[in-house]
C-alpha cells in the first residue's frame, strides 16, 4: 500500500522522471513523412488498434463502418481470450501483438493512426509512444488517470502539430455539441451560475467490503496474458481478477471510477463552451464508504469554477452512487430513458430515479440534459413554450465521432475533441479523484497549477513514480 509517508519520500516530478521540457529519453521519432496527412478521398487510413476486447473492440467495429479505415495491426496483452476472438477473426490479416512497443517497434512505418481502448492506467504510454513517432491517436476517455500525464499528453501533441488527436467522448460529434454551442452563441445559455451532474446506476464496486486493509491476494495468471505489459508503469500487483475484464475501473491504482467514466458523456459540453478551465477549489460534501483502495459507494463532489470574462463564477456539483441522488428543481418533469445514453457495464438503467444526466441553472432559464449526444431542454415546460421562438438553428453533425478522426487524418475535418480542448476536462477529473482519495477538500492554484493546501495531494498529481523501464515514456 502506498501511504503518505513513503509517498512523500520517493514521489514528486523530479522522481517521477516528470518534466515537460525534458530532453533525453529513448523514444525515437520518425523522419518527416510520419507527419504527413493522409491524401486522397478514397485513402484509407492504416489503423493499428490496442486494445481489442470489449470497448476496444466496439471502437474498432465503428471504425470500420466508416469506410475510412484500414486496420493493420492488432495489440492485446490477452490475445489468447475468448473477449479477443471476434475481432481477430474479423481482421485475419492484421499483424498480431501482446506488447504495443514491439508494434510499433516492428511495423511503424506501415501505421498512421492508433485507437487505444485499453484500461485507464495505460492509456498514456501508449499515447506517449505513438506521438513521439508522430502517429495519429484516438484514445477512449479519461485521458490518463493523473494531472501531470495529461499535462505531458497535451505537451506532446503540442510538439507535434500535425498529428490528429480525438478523446473518445463521443457526444461531442452529435446533438448535444451542436446545439450548446448554439444555444450559448446565441445567448440562451448565459450566465450559467450552478451545474449538478449525476450518475447514479450501480458500479462494479458496489456492494465490496469497504473495510478493505490490503489489496487482493493474488490468482494464477492466465495462460497467454502478458499481465507485466498490463500493469506499464504502475507499481507490480499480483494478478487478480478483480482487476481483470472491466474491473480495472474500480480501482485508484487502475481507473477513474464513475467520475472519470461518465463525466466526460455529462460534463463535456459545459466544460468547453462556459471555457471552465481548471478549478480552484475541489470539495467532498459526502463519500461513503470511502477505503484507500478502491471507490465511495456514493459521492458528492462541488468543483469551484472562477470568473471568466464576463461569465460569473459556477460551481458543478457531482453525484454518483444509486442512493445519492441530487434534488431537482419544480418543472422537472421525469428521467426519460434515452436511446442516446449506453446501458452501464455492471448494472442496469433506473428508470424509476434519474438516468446519467445533469441540470445547468443560469440566472434566467433551467436546462435538462441527459448524457453522451443528448440535447437539452427548457424546464418548466411553460417556460420552454415561451423560449420555443427565441431559439436558433442547430447546425447538423458532418460527422460521427469515428469518422470525424478518420477525416481529420485525411485532412478533410478537425477533431472535435483533441487533445487541447478534452486535456483541461481529464484534468478536472483527476482532481475529483484525488479528492476522492485524499477524502479531504483541496485548494489549486490555476496559474501554477500546484495544489496549495495539502502537500501529500500536491504530490500526487505527478502520481507513484514509474516502474523501472517504464521512465522513458514521461519525457518529451
Amino acid at each position: 500500500m502506498v501511504t503518505r509517508r513513503n509517498f512523500l519520500r520517493t514521489a514528486g516530478l523530479a522522481a517521477a522522471g516528470l518534466t515537460v521540457n525534458g530532453v533525453g529519453g529513448t523514444l525515437k521519432a520518425m523522419d518527416a513523412d510520419s507527419y504527413r496527412r493522409v491524401n486522397g478521398a478514397n485513402k484509407k487510413v492504416n489503423l493499428a488498434c490496442v486494445g481489442i476486447g470489449y470497448r476496444g473492440g466496439d471502437i474498432i467495429k465503428e471504425f470500420e463502418k466508416t469506410g475510412f479505415a484500414n486496420v493493420v495491426a492488432l495489440c492485446d496483452v490477452d490475445m489468447g481470450a475468448k473477449h479477443t476472438q471476434e475481432i481477430m477473426n474479423k481482421y485475419p490479416k492484421a499483424k498480431r501483438f501482446k506488447d504495443f512497443r514491439e508494434m510499433f517497434d516492428k511495423m511503424g512505418n506501415e501505421i498512421e493512426a492508433v485507437s487505444v481502448g485499453t484500461p485507464d492506467h495505460s492509456h498514456f504510454p501508449i499515447c506517449m509512444m505513438a506521438l513521439a513517432l508522430g502517429k495519429h491517436v484516438y484514445v477512449e476517455k479519461p485521458m490518463a488517470c493523473t494531472f501531470y500525464e495529461v499535462e505531458l499528453m497535451m505537451e506532446a501533441a503540442k510538439k507535434h502539430p500535425n498529428v490528429v488527436t480525438q478523446v473518445g467522448n463521443q457526444g461531442h460529434s452529435e446533438a448535444n455539441y451542436f446545439q450548446f454551442k448554439a444555444w450559448k452563441d446565441a445567448g440562451i445559455i448565459k450566465n450559467v451560475t450552478e451545474v449538478v451532474a449525476h450518475m447514479n446506476n450501480p458500479r462494479r464496486w458496489h456492494g465490496w467490503d469497504t473495510n478493505i486493509y490490503k489489496a487482493p491476494e493474488g490468482q494464477p495468471i492466465p495462460q497467454g496474458m502478458d499481465w507485466d505489459t498490463w500493469l506499464m508503469a504502475k507499481p507490480y500487483h499480483d494478478y487478480s481478477n478483480k482487476y481483470h475484464h472491466g474491473n480495472w475501473r474500480c480501482w485508484y491504482d487502475f481507473g477513474m471510477g464513475a467520475l472519470g467514466d461518465w463525466g466526460a458523456h455529462i460534463i463535456d459540453t459545459v466544460h468547453e463552451f462556459l471555457e471552465l478551465g481548471l478549478p480552484y477549489e475541489v470539495i467532498p460534501v459526502k463519500l461513503e464508504g470511502h477505503n484507500d483502495y478502491f471507490f465511495p459507494m456514493s459521492s458528492t463532489i462541488q468543483f469551484r469554477f472562477p470568473r471568466r470574462g464576463d461569465m460569473p463564477a459556477m460551481d458543478i456539483t457531482w453525484y454518483d452512487g444509486v442512493n445519492n441522488i441530487p434534488p431537482v428543481p419544480a418543472g422537472y418533469g421525469v428521467s426519460e430513458l434515452d436511446p442516446n445514453i449506453p446501458t452501464v457495464a455492471g448494472g442496469k438503467i433506473q428508470p424509476a430515479k434519474l438516468n446519467p444526466g445533469k441540470i445547468i441553472y443560469s440566472d434566467e432559464l433551467i436546462f435538462k440534459g441527459a448524457s453522451h449526444g443528448s440535447t437539452l431542454s427548457i424546464i418548466p415546460e411553460e417556460k420552454a413554450k415561451e423560449m420555443a421562438s427565441k431559439l436558433p438553428e442547430v447546425q447538423k453533425s458532418t460527422s460521427n465521432h469515428f469518422a470525424n478522426f478518420l477525416l481529420a487524418c485525411r485532412g478533410e475535418e478537425k477533431t472535435r475533441s483533441p487533445f487541447e480542448i478534452h486535456g483541461p476536462l481529464s484534468q478536472v477529473f483527476s482532481l475529483g479523484v484525488l479528492v476522492q482519495r485524499l477524502n479531504a477538500p483541496i485548494k489549486f492554484d490555476r496559474a501554477s497549477k500546484q495544489i496549495t493546501n495539502n502537500e501529500f495531494g500536491n504530490a500526487m498529481l505527478a502520481g507513484v513514480p514509474p516502474r523501472k523501464g517504464w521512465e522513458e515514456f514521461y519525457k518529451i
